[in-house]
């Protein structure tokens, strides 16, 4: 039995590494992603724009080291690195589809890369934000990404800022899950102070969507 589960795993290991594969990832690529974490996501996925008419609660970005695929995202408890074919299966529906899809800078734009990227490494380990107010010494996803390519743009903001709603848009109430998140914090739920998103990063105009993985 122990054979016949571990020839199983790597066989869904191997299917995620030619998942990877199968599109040729470039470091500085963005990858929006759709997870499944509940009401909560789903409240995130109700107040950001869609990107190709898909709501994303996540974002992402690749680092390309030698023959392996990282990606720098601020998740759990602080900014780390994560496998591509980890990020991957994370959003893996029961067909054998991942809810991703990968953006790119334009040309125009990409020699900002090598900046941004730095900027985010140096970040590795700086704790995530969860209350996601912005500029308070953590990260929430969208957040690290904001300030890598403002870092690379020397300093000016080459994402924009919104002010945050965590109102239902369709009755334009306080979603029920953003009350309960922010009463275990224990703190005033930030509504219209500035902040980003994967939406809001993804309907720039600087960005190209080059892949879905849906």
């Amino acid at each position: 039995m122990r054979v016949i589960i571990v020839l199983i795993g790597c066989l869904f290991f191997n299917i995620l590494s030619l998942k990877a594969q199968e599109f040729n990832f470039k470091t500085g690529d963005f990858v929006f992603q759709d997870i499944d974490c509940g009401d909560l996501c789903d409240a995130i996925e109700k107040v950001t724009p869609a990107i190709e008419g898909k709501h994303f609660s996540h974002i992402g970005l690749v680092y390309v080291a030698g023959d392996s695929i990282w990606v720098i995202e601020a998740i759990d408890k602080n900014v780390h690195l994560t496998r591509i074919s980890t990020f991957i299966n994370r959003s893996q529906t029961a067909n054998g589809t991942s809810k991703i899809i990968v953006g790119r800078l334009k040309k125009a734009y990409q020699y900002l890369n090598t900046k941004a990227i730095s900027f985010a490494l140096q970040q590795l380990g700086v704790p995530y934000d969860d209350v996601f107010l912005y500029n308070n010494g953590k990260y929430y996803c969208s957040e690290l990404i904001f300030d890598a390519y403002k870092f690379a743009n020397d300093g000016r903001d080459f994402f924009t800022l919104y002010p945050m709603t965590f109102k239902d848009p369709e009755t334009n109430k306080t979603n029920k899950a953003w009350k309960e998140y922010y009463k275990k914090l224990k703190t005033k739920i930030p509504e219209g102070r500035l902040g980003c998103n994967p939406g809001s990063i993804g309907i720039s105009e600087t960005i190209e969507i080059v892949h879905s993985f849906y």
